[in-house]
């Protein structure tokens, strides 16, 4: 299992996470191939397509495989960064919006349903 990524920190973040998801009505189940949590069928409680916190991905719907693996890649930068990628991912999301942060560029922007020009 990678949904903490072998750190006490993130797997402290992603039982949260969990919490969270599933107070806003959300499925928990556990993705072998990227090893994430995935809730999905949330009533809100996100941002764009879904949003990762820790090892877990919060969504409306059950993300493609493509998105998946997209963030999974945040997965593990929340595991590199603890509690201060979300600080580090909001700071870059003010200096470059979208498909110029480098947190989604490092995810695959393709994968993550940017526009790649």
């Amino acid at each position: 299992m990678r949904a903490s990524r072998g750190n006490a920190q993130s797997a402290a973040i992603t039982r949260l996470a969990l919490v969270y998801g599933r107070a806003w009505g959300g499925r928990i189940a556990f993705d072998e191939e990227f090893g994430i949590f995935v809730c999905s069928d949330m009533r809100g409680g996100f941002a764009r397509g879904g949003t990762t916190i820790g090892g877990a991905f919060l969504t409306g719907r059950m993300p493609a495989r493509p998105l998946l693996r997209h963030e999974s890649v945040h997965a593990d930068q929340w595991a590199s960064y603890g509690w201060t990628f979300a600080l580090r991912y909001l700071f870059e999301e003010l200096r470059h919006p979208g498909r110029r942060n480098r947190f989604e560029i490092a995810a695959g922007l393709a994968d993550g349903g940017y526009r790649v020009s």
